[in-house]
């Protein structure tokens, strides 16, 4: 790595923002690794478990709208620790009084949906201490905190069958309290005034074409990443009879496979292009995601073919970010917000409707193929716009 990158910013911060994002993640994801004991015990449908696992998807894109209000009013720092406070303290409640109903889930759901927010701090926090020739390095670092999600589907299920699931939220609270030390002491905001969005500004940026092609296009790059996470233990399960442990351990493979893509995705679109990028991920995701759709191989033909797939979702989350900070320069945090918050809907309709689909048709196909049909949607669509944004984005020097 470039020895200027390390001299241009703050590496504390960078760190603090990896670890917060991280954590975060973990979380966020708590619910995926072990819906298969948690259904069971709450006796959930197919249909019921899917929107389970996806309703901390979708209250996290929501949230993260607010959470970027909060960072331009308290400081991307201060955002950040009550955001930890927040989930920490949402933990211990269910851990202390117990989840005894599905609607109890679904707002413990909720609550760990502030995780998912932090998307709107860590990524500001760590970008506003780059220039714009390292922010796809920074911003990929930052962003590789959604390897947490590997942690969670790694030990969450081991946890859960050793201790029982509701104890699982009291043990996650341990890092996190951790965390928060070291957050509160290590990270520091950007010097320099920023200035506070309001909803006007959002609104705003909705009227920018642009705005809405970047928020499809993180729809299906991390859309498909934390709607796959989350939907793999359920698929594995399902499909092929894996135990929960088992699945645990085949969807953390998937998902590690596409968190160490996710910086070497900024690195990459840093030096080919952020567009150039795009183009290969979604077509290689499509071709991958229809393919796996034939269940072709069995077990571990799925396997294969899904760590595949997240490894070139993880590149494009990568390289969307590569590309933001340069066309919004000067709207980062909003478009950050809007940006996540696209991301976290497509993550929520993907894990929702696979578990509908599976349930109304007994099979994961079909979802499988409309989510391949959308990755081919997103290459068709970028090469229709690169040409005018190579072509109005060429006095800013960038590359795209």
């Amino acid at each position: 790595m470039d020895r200027n990158f390390w001299r241009s910013g703050h590496t504390p911060t960078l760190f603090c923002s990896f670890l917060y994002f991280d954590l975060s993640f973990m979380v966020w994801y708590l619910l995926g690794p072990m819906q298969v004991q948690i259904a069971k015990s709450l006796e959930l449908s197919t249909q019921a478990r899917g929107f389970m696992v996806a309703t901390p998807i979708l209250a996290g894109a929501i949230l993260r709208v607010f959470m970027g209000f909060l960072a331009d009013r308290v400081g991307t720092k201060r955002a950040g620790l009550i955001g930890q406070v927040v989930v920490i303290a949402a933990l211990i409640a269910a851990w202390q009084f117990g989840i005894h109903s599905f609607a109890e889930i679904l707002l413990l759901g909720v609550f760990l949906g502030v995780a998912g927010a932090s998307f709107a701090v860590a990524l500001p926090l760590a970008s506003r201490w780059y220039p714009p020739q390292h922010q796809g390095t920074a911003m990929g670092i930052a962003g590789a905190g959604n390897s947490g999600t590997v942690l969670a589907a790694l030990f969450a299920p081991v946890l859960a069958t050793a201790f029982g699931w509701q104890n699982v939220f009291g043990v996650a609270c341990i890092p996190l309290v951790l965390l928060l030390i070291t957050y509160s002491r290590f990270a520091k905001d950007a010097p320099g005034d920023f200035m506070k969005k309001n909803v006007s500004d959002y609104l705003r940026m909705l009227k920018d074409s642009d705005a809405w092609w970047f928020m499809f296009f993180y729809s299906l790059t991390f859309g498909g990443f934390s709607g796959f996470a989350s939907a793999l233990p359920g698929y594995f399960h399902d499909q092929f009879g894996f135990d929960p442990k088992t699945a645990g351990w085949a969807t953390a493979a998937c998902v590690f496979a596409g968190s160490v893509m996710r910086p070497l995705g900024g690195v990459l679109a840093d030096r080919i292009g952020g567009t150039k990028s795009l183009l290969v991920v979604f077509a290689s995701t499509s071709v991958l995601i229809a393919t796996a759709g034939f269940h072709l191989g069995g077990s571990l033909g799925a396997l294969i073919l899904f760590i595949m797939a997240m490894l070139c979702l993880g590149a494009g989350n990568g390289a969307v970010f590569q590309l933001v900070p340069q066309r919004f320069s000067k709207e980062i945090a909003v478009m950050t917000g809007l940006i996540g918050m696209a991301g976290g809907i497509g993550g929520f309709v993907l894990a929702a409707s696979l578990g509908a689909i599976k349930q109304a048709t007994g099979d994961y196909s079909v979802g499988l193929w409309l989510f391949s049909f959308l990755a081919a949607l997103g290459w068709v669509s970028l090469s229709g716009v690169k040409e005018r944004w190579r072509a109005s984005w060429s006095a800013a020097m960038v590359r795209v």
